[in-house]
């Protein structure tokens, strides 16, 4: 022990300060580039007047998500430039990562998509489902169909 090892209890005064700075960089330093690495950006494209397009905004970056939201007087461009069957349109359209997310699906649905990545468009929740974050009306079953695929459109979620 040198003339600056202090001991305090069984641990030295270097001991308890080289955990303290450890602690301190990962719950500062380091934390915040792991959590700065995990936020994916989203952008949205959704009508000013719309409040549940609003509803899924907030549900989106309740859950981490990093939301870029363009107001537009007319979605349908959108829609289609994405190449959005009409059958699954809603009354927004989103895209994250090379995907297309249509409607009121679920963050834990995109977030599982962006972890599958399987070969497809994207994700929808066709309509307007009650029960849809941003919507909040509960007890109305909904699905989220995964569409582009290869072999065609299927459920991806039940909610």
């Amino acid at each position: 022990m040198t003339g600056n090892d202090i001991q305090v209890g069984a641990t030295s005064r270097r001991g308890v300060l080289v955990t303290v700075l450890t602690g301190t960089l990962l719950s500062t330093g380091l934390g915040r580039t792991a959590q700065a690495a995990s936020v994916v950006r989203l952008e949205v494209w959704q009508d000013p007047n719309c409040g549940c397009c609003e509803g899924w905004v907030a549900h989106m970056r309740a859950a981490g998500f990093e939301v870029a939201a363009h107001q537009v007087a007319d979605v349908v461009p959108i829609k289609v430039s994405s190449g959005i069957p009409e059958a699954l349109w809603s009354c927004h359209t989103a895209r994250v990562d090379g995907y297309v997310i249509e409607g009121h699906v679920p963050a834990a649905d995109v977030r599982r998509l962006l972890a599958e990545r399987p070969r497809a468009k994207g994700l929808s929740a066709p309509g307007m489902p009650p029960s849809s974050p941003g919507m909040d009306i509960p007890g109305t079953p909904y699905e989220v169909i995964l569409f582009g695929a290869p072999g065609g459109e299927r459920i991806w979620a039940r909610h």
